[in-house]
């Protein structure tokens, strides 16, 4: 599996969505698509010590990378990496326990900042980059590569609480009661999200993805502060700095709020979450840029019937236009492997009769 590095972009079906054009049947890729579901993966992951050790091993986790391209031929393959890492390289150590997510030692107060480093070391993060340099020669011509980093919002939740919690209090409270000082956090993830994604395109990914998990829990005003603002940020120096690249966001949880990344941030693609009414999505969204979503992983992980009548829905709603296959959020890891095969030949088998 050797890719043609000669290959234009547009001869790739997830590229020209991005780029404009609807495809007959809409590429797919999934979120967490190389994960716990695969058998081959776990055999991987058991030789790593932890997690972020995994990540951080550009032959392990380049073959993560690899694994779900090589058994379904998605259209786009997505980096193996977490979000994460952008606070071990601001000098927050991360761990994860099992079963729980990740752990962080808590920013309690504006003092525990001076734990941090000074500098953003990106350096940090070359065996990412290593990642990318071995999966670009690996991938086949028709396959397009995603790498992504999380929203500052979103990576300072975890910052911040130390761990997930459901609702983002810590956060939240913490904004409230310091807010220029978490103000100065944020701009930190801001700028560091940017020389990151900028990194990771000069290594060799043709499209990055800001992951917003939390962007949902968040009052308007607030969501305008913490979310929006500093998407748009990194989305403009983005696309200042490589006009070539395509932008996807996916603010989870926003609801018609999404619109206002459709109109005034650089961006392609907007992704759609399991609760996104893909109607309004339609009109409101789809007009404008790429859709990318929503199928409910639940749906995923029950096949069958309940798979089948939720995949058709969503194609007859959004698929004849510029639409990129997907779930509103990971993949589970109890999804059966033969689940997403299904889920793949109902996509590739329908076309737009439109």
């Amino acid at each position: 599996m050797t890719m043609n590095t000669d290959m234009p972009i547009h001869s790739k079906p997830f590229l020209k969505v991005l780029a404009g054009t609807a495809q007959a049947s809409p590429p797919i890729w999934l979120m967490r698509q190389a994960g716990r579901y695969l058998p081959e993966y776990r055999q991987l992951r058991a030789k790593s010590p932890s997690f972020m050790n995994f990540c951080f091993n550009p032959k392990a986790a380049s073959e993560a990378t690899l694994q779900p391209i090589r058994r379904f031929g998605f259209d786009a393959a997505i980096l193996f990496s977490d979000i994460l890492v952008i606070p071990e390289a601001l000098g927050q150590p991360v761990s994860f326990e099992t079963g729980e997510g990740p752990r962080l030692e808590p920013l309690n107060s504006p003092e525990d900042f001076a734990r941090l480093n000074e500098e953003f070391d990106l350096s940090r993060l070359s065996p990412v980059f290593e990642t990318i340099d071995r999966v670009k020669t690996a991938l086949p011509a028709e396959t397009a590569f995603i790498g992504f980093c999380g929203a500052p919002w979103t990576v300072a939740t975890y910052m911040i609480a130390g761990r997930g919690t459901p609702d983002q209090k810590p956060a939240r409270m913490f904004a409230y009661r310091w807010e220029a000082e978490f103000s100065g956090l944020i701009d930190r993830l801001t700028a560091a999200s940017i020389e990151y994604l900028s990194a990771q395109i000069k290594a060799g990914v043709e499209v990055v993805q800001i992951f917003d998990s939390w962007a949902g829990v968040l009052p308007e005003a607030e969501f305008e502060k913490w979310s929006y603002k500093p998407i748009v940020s990194i989305s403009r120096t983005i696309r200042s700095r490589h006009p070539q690249v395509r932008i996807i966001v996916f603010p989870r949880g926003a609801g018609s709020l999404a619109s206002r990344f459709v109109s005034e941030a650089s961006i392609d693609a907007i992704g759609l979450d399991t609760a996104s009414d893909l109607d309004w999505s339609a009109k409101n969204l789809q007009t404008e840029k790429a859709t990318q979503g929503n199928l409910d992983p639940l749906a995923l992980l029950t096949g069958g019937a309940a798979l089948e009548k939720q995949v058709l829905a969503i194609l007859e709603r959004v698929g004849g236009g510029r639409h990129i296959f997907n779930l509103g959020h990971g993949i589970l890891p109890e999804t059966p492997v033969e689940h997403v095969e299904m889920l793949l030949k109902l996509v590739r088998d329908w076309r737009n009769q439109g």
